[in-house]
């Protein structure tokens, strides 16, 4: 029997107000002693204490809820009598704080970020039925040393892969490069390969705190000033969410080249889905100086990108390691 610690976040999964055949609903209302009950209630081969960290969509969440979680998921790890740690979470910006916590925590006892596409009193609600697979998940004897993971929709993502690629239903996760590392069930659990992170540590530092770094969105007849606007704003770092293989219109990249020389990082990511956003292709990076997102989307770059400043890091080849690094 497995002592699992349940960190409660907000979001769908304790959402209420949907009225059963309704959408409109509010995250947080149902507190996570009350979702812990009715899963010890299924017979699963775990004990749960439970905590609330925050009541909210993940919409807002930010620094403050992030470093309760990693002081938390710090002292489960140091925890001889815990075995594992379940987040309920938003989906809405899982990915990001999947990342964040997995790039800063070394991949030791499992921990398990959750969440819901349909409150709980939905018709069809997919809440219940998550949360009891991410018990299953992080009281496997094999969850250990693969970092930080997501259960969605019966499939488990690495935090390095996942993201949300629909805005409804239930299997509204992906993971790209990698699918899923495995499907699970409440009562099944099929891990596709074995933990490939055992040992492990944290692959940077946990920050006092992250810098600002802004998401540039390109589209057709976009104009610099917008470059400016966030440098103005005070950005130390710059995502450009670019088109296709991360490229925007000649100005705006002269303009993001002009802040690189003025000492602000810049990593071209994609705008599209799915695909990766290789160096010196359509864009000249070495000339530019800029950084190849990779296999990472914007929102992940971001969390990368403000760790790595945060690091001390700031030089393009070394930011291009981290990026290329999977």
């Amino acid at each position: 029997m497995k002592h699992l610690r349940v960190l409660a976040t907000g979001g769908t999964i304790a959402g209420s107000g949907a009225g059963g055949a309704g959408r409109a609903y509010a995250p947080g209302r149902i507190g996570i002693a009350e979702m812990a009950a009715e899963v010890r209630a299924l017979g699963l081969p775990a004990t749960l204490e439970a905590a609330d960290i925050a009541a909210i969509g993940s919409q807002d969440i930010g620094w403050a809820e992030w470093s309760l979680l990693h002081q938390e998921i710090a002292a489960a790890q140091n925890d001889g009598g815990i075995d594992g740690t379940i987040i309920t979470h938003g989906t809405d910006s899982a990915e990001e704080t999947a990342l964040l916590l997995d790039l800063t925590r070394p991949a030791g006892k499992p921990v398990v970020i959750v969440g819901a596409m349909r409150p709980a009193d939905a018709v069809g609600s997919d809440g219940m039925r998550n949360f009891a697979n991410s018990v299953r998940v992080a009281s496997d004897s094999q969850a250990s040393g693969r970092g930080v993971m997501v259960v969605m929709g019966d499939q488990i993502f690495a935090a390095v892969d996942v993201r949300k690629a629909r805005t409804s239903s239930v299997d509204a996760f992906r993971g790209f490069p990698r699918g899923p590392i495995a499907a699970v069930t409440p009562s099944s659990l099929d891990w596709f390969g074995p933990p490939a992170r055992v040992g492990e540590g944290a692959r940077l530092p946990w920050p006092e705190a992250l810098p600002q770094v802004d998401i540039l969105y390109a589209y057709a007849g976009m104009a610099p000033c917008t470059v400016e606007a966030l440098l103005g704003c005070g950005a130390r770092g710059l995502v450009l969410a670019g088109m296709g293989q991360g490229n925007a219109p000649a100005r705006v990249l002269d303009a993001l080249a002009d802040a690189v020389r003025g000492g602000i990082p810049v990593v071209r990511a994609s705008r599209v889905d799915q695909g990766t956003v290789d160096r010196n292709l359509e864009v000249d990076d070495d000339a530019r100086g800029f950084v190849a997102a990779r296999a990472f989307g914007p929102a992940k770059a971001r969390i990368l990108l403000q760790l790595l400043i945060a690091s001390g890091i700031r030089e393009a080849r070394e930011m291009q390691a981290q990026f290329d690094r999977r």
